[in-house]
Order: C-alpha cells, then sequence, then structure tokens
C-alpha cells in the first residue's frame, strides 16, 4: 500500500475513535515521534533565492576579501 493511502486509511480510523483517552494517546504518540524527528543543520542552498543581486554581489565581494586572500604572516 502506498504511503499516501495509508496515511488516508489511518485518518479514516482516527475519525472513528469515540474515546477521550484513545484520541489522547494517538495525540501524544504523534506529538512524541514528530518532536524526535532529526532536525537538519541549515544549508546556504536554503537561503538560495531570497537574497537580491545587490546582496549576493556584496555576500560575494566579502567572501572574495575574508577568505580568498592568503596573508604570508599568517603562515610565520
Amino acid at each position: 500500500m502506498h504511503l499516501e493511502t495509508r496515511k488516508l486509511h489511518l485518518i479514516e480510523e482516527m475519525l472513528k475513535v469515540k474515546s477521550e483517552a484513545t484520541l489522547s494517546a494517538l495525540e501524544k504518540l504523534l506529538k512524541s515521534t514528530n518532536s524526535k524527528t532529526v532536525k537538519k543543520t541549515p544549508s546556504l542552498k536554503d537561503f538560495s533565492g531570497i537574497w537580491s543581486k545587490d546582496e549576493a554581489e556584496e555576500m560575494e565581494r566579502i567572501i572574495a576579501q575574508s577568505c580568498e586572500t592568503i596573508h604570508p604572516d599568517d603562515w610565520k
């Protein structure tokens, strides 16, 4: 059975629940499962498209100035 079909079936079964205790237990289970979901560390790709052209050019300039310049004294 496909994942989406299983979800719909589960929703149908949950709509039949009459017991407050059962519904509370299901809510608790879902909350605890969702809170254990691994949260990924944001990457630069997550910010793609949110900067204006000027902001992107400024960031490239700053990176070029600070990261692509070798200072010989730093290697002594």
